[in-house]
């Protein structure tokens, strides 16, 4: 028998290291536009935004004024904004997802568990301005009406953290932002968990039942410890996409740039919705270019967090995939 050595062509294939080679090519091809693409786009924001950067340089990511009347632009208002509400989002959304992935997974009977999934998944095909008119029209009137004052008057008497819910009651705020963010990517953390709790072997499932496990124990040592990387992959996932959320949240955040007061009351922006709502009101060179560098400093804090959700992701892998008992 003939034994072949590595990178040696088979016989009677001729021509095979050939399509290999061109199938590589073509690929490294593709890879490569993507990285073009996101070259291209940062380089085009860096060159209409640098006559801001240059004018105003660390002040203005610093500086909390925004003033096209004065020229004077700072950008940390709408960066709080975007932190505050994608977080907010971000713990509302990922207990509630990968809850609702874990009973589909591991509780509920097959005749539910693709109804459920395909209801849930439909969230994420409804357009996001249709999230802000609901939220304009129902959750906003809502929060103020009703949940808001609840929260002022119960936890907003607390010494510290009474602070968050100070201020008047406006409806349309961070915490409305945060809700309707939280809404937008439960579909996004839910699909994602619910494929990766699935994957987890049916071994690790029947060995922890085999010491004498109940249901909650082999979910909580076995399932859920084996599958942390792709929970915690799936919740970076779904913040990312409230980072670059526009409209739903430029119609209940309440769109101001005042002082920043540590309420999640207070009416704020987002750096996608000032981009948005502001582009077409820029009337000078130097308000354009503080608008994109508006857009630059989203990207900046998007690749931050991406980069943040990659180390999070690997510490997580490299860790034990069981608990010890």
């Amino acid at each position: 028998m003939t034994q072949l050595t590595r990178g040696q062509p088979v016989p009677g294939l001729r021509g095979s290291n050939r399509g290999d080679v061109t199938f590589q090519g073509f690929t490294l091809l593709m890879a490569s536009i993507i990285l073009l693409l996101v070259a291209g786009i940062a380089l085009f924001l860096l060159v209409d935004a640098w006559p801001a950067l240059q004018r105003y340089r660390l002040q203005f990511f610093l500086s909390s004024e925004w003033n096209p009347v004065t020229e004077q632009f700072g950008v940390w208002p709408y960066a709080y904004g975007t932190l505050v509400a994608s977080l907010l989002g971000l713990l509302f959304a990922t207990p509630i997802s990968v809850g609702a992935a874990l009973y589909v997974t591991e509780y509920a009977p097959r005749w539910l568990q693709a109804p459920v999934s395909f209801l849930v998944e439909m969230l994420a095909a409804i357009p996001s301005v249709i999230y802000g008119v609901w939220g304009f029209f129902v959750l906003a009137p809502l929060m103020q009406a009703v949940i808001e004052p609840a929260l002022q008057n119960t936890l907003g008497l607390l010494p510290v953290i009474g602070r968050l819910f100070s201020g008047p009651i406006l409806g349309k705020d961070i915490l409305t932002a945060g809700i309707i963010l939280a809404i937008m990517i439960t579909p996004t953390i839910m699909s994602v968990s619910r494929e990766v709790i699935a994957a987890v072997p049916d071994t690790q499932r029947e060995g922890m039942l085999a010491l004498g496990a109940t249901k909650w124990e082999m979910i909580r040592y076995a399932v859920v410890p084996y599958a942390r990387a792709g929970l915690v992959g799936a919740a970076m996932l779904g913040l990312g996409r409230a980072l670059g959320e526009t409209m739903a949240v430029a119609l209940v955040i309440g769109n101001s740039s005042r002082a920043i007061t540590g309420s999640l009351f207070e009416a704020g922006y987002t750096m996608a919705s000032a981009i948005a709502l502001q582009f077409r009101e820029s009337d000078k060179p130097i308000y354009t270019s503080a608008i994109v560098g508006v857009a630059v400093t989203l990207l900046l804090v998007t690749a931050v967090v991406n980069l943040l959700a990659r180390f999070l992701v690997y510490r997580f892998a490299r860790g034990p995939i069981g608990v010890r008992i």
